[in-house]
């Protein structure tokens, strides 16, 4: 047994992967600890070039999120690592900084933190949402309005369902739902791939033309940087032609054929009432979010974490 886990210790030291691996976690060890020993010596360069090393530190950052494949690295936490370089440069270094925190860096970071912990709680309770649809079948009332069995008519209804389900449940989600949705409808590879690239665009579409829809819109409306009303009047009839004018291009590349007789979906079935109950409760809800943050002046979140507990 000990022989054969030496052998298997050899075999992996000598794959060329796991060199690549061990050279990337040396190299960051090796630049996390002089960043360490540089910061933890209140080193004088550091307080007369405070900019030049926030602006290192963070193309640094970047460059891991970006090449998180090749550098094998999580850039969730390759972000948050930036970020506390960031700010301790920026607290005990940068301008008039004495080497701790000034209660005006403090009062700046209460407020960066108060802006975050709004769209992560927005999105952590739109999410949660929608695991409990999910959990009660209530897609069932989207997945029972597919029966075409032609590739070109299951893409356009594919993509309008994307495109309003977008609007409402934020566009990340759905593309997770929507593509998961493919693997069992679609089975052809190439199809599925045409068909997931057209997810990804109508999603995109469908998430611009409301201030819940995308992450980047949620964020300049929980800023108020936009209004709701003007967000959908003046963005559905762009988000539309954007969407059909894609489709139109996409679907000349789908080939009519049987394959999707071969679909592992079940066929339509009827969906329980505490389901559906929970389905349109859950879409209502969701609408009623912009409303809610346009009568009572109140962060969005607020209504967001109010309706997953109704739910519950």
């Amino acid at each position: 047994m000990r022989e054969e886990l030496k052998s298997q210790a050899n075999a992996l030291a000598n794959n060329e992967e796991t060199a690549k691996k061990d050279i990337i976690r040396v190299g960051t060890a090796i630049l996390g600890a002089g960043s360490i020993a540089l910061y933890a010596s209140q080193s004088a360069w550091l307080s007369s070039h405070a900019e030049l090393a926030m602006i290192a530190i963070f193309v640094l950052g970047y460059i891991g999120i970006i090449f998180e494949e090749v550098f094998e690295f999580n850039k969730a936490a390759v972000a948050l690592l930036m970020s506390t370089g960031l700010w301790v440069t920026y607290a005990d270094f940068y301008g008039e900084s004495t080497g701790i925190a000034s209660a005006n860096v403090l009062e700046q970071l209460k407020e960066q933190l108060s802006e975050v912990s709004d769209i992560c709680f927005f999105l952590l309770a739109a999410s949660a949402i929608v695991e409990v649809v999910d959990a009660h079948q209530g897609f069932k009332v989207v997945t029972n309005l597919i029966t075409t069995k032609s590739k070109k008519g299951l893409f356009w209804v594919i993509g309008f369902l994307t495109f309003f389900l977008s609007a409402i449940l934020n566009n990340l989600t759905v593309t997770i739902v929507m593509v998961s949705l493919l693997r069992k409808l679609v089975p052809n590879d190439d199809d599925r791939r045409l068909f997931g690239a057209m997810v990804v665009v109508a999603a995109n579409a469908g998430g611009v033309w409301t201030p819940i829809g995308d992450v980047t819109t949620t964020m300049l409306w929980i800023n108020n940087n936009l209004s709701t009303i003007p967000t959908v009047t003046e963005l559905f009839l762009p988000s539309i032609v954007c969407l059909v004018a894609s489709l139109f291009f996409l679907v000349n590349n789908i080939e009519e054929d049987s394959s999707l007789a071969e679909s592992t979906l079940p066929p339509p079935s009827p969906l329980a009432p505490r389901g559906q109950v929970v389905f349109w409760t859950g879409i209502a809800s969701l609408l009623a979010v912009p409303v809610f943050a346009e009568l009572t002046g109140l962060p969005p979140y607020l209504a967001m974490v109010s309706i997953f507990a109704a739910q519950r």
